[in-house]
């Protein structure tokens, strides 16, 4: 069994990395030598930037109403689910008096 722990970046350092590659003015094997990474690693940061970007632009409210527009969905189900129980056990204690 390994002893070994895995290690964490924070967000700043794989921002910084990412921002490297994006700007391209080194190879992603050059820069994961510098910082000791995997390429693979570096990749994904990148990606996840990228993918990402359009975030930065968009307004915290825009942000805000999917977060809500979510959860609104999800407590709407809920409802649903717990209207079919009490409906089901509503049914089955008229049988039984």
């Amino acid at each position: 069994m390994s002893s070994t722990r895995r290690k964490r970046y924070s967000a700043e350092f794989k921002a910084k990395v990412a921002l490297e590659a994006i700007r391209g003015e080194q190879t992603i094997n050059e820069l994961a030598a510098r910082y000791e990474l995997h390429p693979n690693m570096i990749t994904n940061w990148k990606r996840q930037a990228i993918d990402n970007m359009t975030a930065a632009f968009s307004g915290a409210s825009e942000r805000n109403s999917k977060a809500d527009e979510a959860q609104i969905k999800e407590l709407h189900a809920k409802i649903g689910q717990l209207t079919v129980e009490r409906d089901f056990l509503a049914k089955a204690f008229g049988k039984c008096r």
